[in-house]
């Protein structure tokens, strides 16, 4: 991987990884780890923190400010005393990219150090296929983005890019796009750019944002629902990441469950996504238009073949009868499957998230009265069920914090 621009986010060289060079390298990236959790802290909060001595601590500051990644934000509101001087992060020092990979187009977002959204992109026609010239065209939409200001290449430290399907973030290969090649996509994508990059799966990335936000921050075991046109799964245990050995922990949606011939995307038949997905509601809503039932959605296509997830919760939303069946049939069986998690995890809290929770309590409501049914309410009774708060850029944030904590974490987790 490419060196990053802060030093001191850099390894030092084997030679000095010994005594005061080595000890004072590591108590500089514990003080920024520290100012990122904490906010504006004084001098002293810092030694006692890392019980060392202040005049150590102050120079170890003044090499953070020479670095630029620190200022003296001023002297402390206090009574009592000499009022001490409070640092903080300088949010313009370094920026994280996000990118997040859709069917049919790309979104992508800036943030910088303090974590202050600078400028974000969405709905780029983009189409997502297994190719070299969709990679090539990933690749310079990326680019572009970044060439819009002159000042954000040199800024930018680390590139998250999701896609759906197994990834496997620590070698950086994606097994279902970009996949033909022996060159790991994140090594790809670092060499057009010429900025650190890795790769993530969409729920994860997805889930680690539910956690770093809002309230559900609070909660170190939490599993995140992504109900799409797929099934993912994003499991956090004491607020890390869940990957498994190989990476790709959360094949939710492959869990075999159904005892039909219907052949799932990933090649076997009967997985939980193969009626459990957007692409299931898809087939199951034209299936029943051709069986006679009629829905509003009917006077709006004139090729009943173009009707899309999307419209059909739309329809659910505007009261459409079939559609909102459909939809209420598929979170009973979802929530069997979540009864399973539960009974696995004791999770503090379950989120749902992806398009088909857009389609609210007809989503919602079915779902919780099934877990309520099948679970044991022993093991359920601390388990919160709640929607995505469904923010938008919420992938691309995820994206963003997941760079911020692989610069400030570089070991794997």
């Amino acid at each position: 991987m490419k060196q990053n621009k802060h030093s001191i986010f850099n390894d030092i060289p084997d030679e000095q990884k010994s005594g005061v060079v080595f000890k004072n390298h590591q108590l500089k990236k514990k003080i920024i780890k520290l100012l990122d959790k904490k906010g504006a802290t004084t001098i002293n909060d810092i030694s006692k923190k890392f019980n060392s001595s202040s005049p150590k601590v102050n120079k170890l500051i003044q090499e953070l400010i020479d670095e630029g990644l620190i200022e003296d934000l001023g002297k402390a509101e206090t009574d009592v005393g000499r009022r001490p001087h409070l640092y903080g992060l300088i949010g313009d020092s370094m920026y994280f990219l996000g990118v997040d990979l859709g069917r049919n187009s790309i979104e992508i977002g800036l943030m910088d150090f303090n974590e202050n959204p600078i400028h974000f992109s969405r709905d780029i026609e983009f189409n997502l296929e297994n190719s070299e010239k969709s990679l090539l065209q990933l690749c310079d939409i990326i680019n572009r983005f970044i060439d819009q200001n002159p000042g954000w290449r040199n800024k930018i430290v680390r590139i998250g890019v999701n896609l759906s399907g197994r990834v496997n973030h620590l070698s950086g290969y994606s097994h279902n796009f970009f996949n033909f090649t022996k060159t790991p996509l994140s090594s790809i994508l670092e060499e057009k750019t010429g900025v650190p990059c890795f790769i993530e799966n969409d729920t994860r990335a997805r889930a680690f944002y539910e956690f770093y936000s809002h309230k559900s921050k609070d909660s170190g075991n939490i599993l995140y629902i992504n109900a799409d046109y797929g099934l993912g799964l994003g499991v956090l245990a004491q607020g890390r990441l869940l990957y498994g050995k190989s990476g790709y922990a959360g094949e939710f949606g492959h869990i075999p469950f159904f005892e039909n011939e219907i052949i799932c995307i990933c090649g076997k038949k009967g997985c939980l996504e193969t009626e459990v997905s957007g692409r299931a509601l898809e087939k199951q809503f034209k299936d029943k238009l051709k069986e006679g039932q009629s829905s509003s959605l009917q006077h709006s296509f004139a090729n009943l073949e173009n009707i899309r997830m999307d419209d059909i919760i739309k329809a659910a939303n505007n009261d459409d009868t079939l559609s909102i069946e459909l939809i209420g049939v598929m979170a009973e069986k979802l929530g069997k499957g979540i009864t399973t998690l539960i009974h696995l995890y004791n999770p503090e809290l379950i989120i749902f998230g992806g398009a088909l929770a857009k389609s609210k309590d007809h989503f919602f409501l079915p779902l919780q009265m099934t877990v309520n049914k099948y679970s044991l309410s022993i093991v359920r009774a601390d388990t919160q069920l709640e929607l995505s708060k469904g923010t938008e850029g919420a992938g691309v944030l995820g994206a963003c914090y997941l760079a911020k904590h692989k610069v400030l974490n570089p070991n794997p987790s």
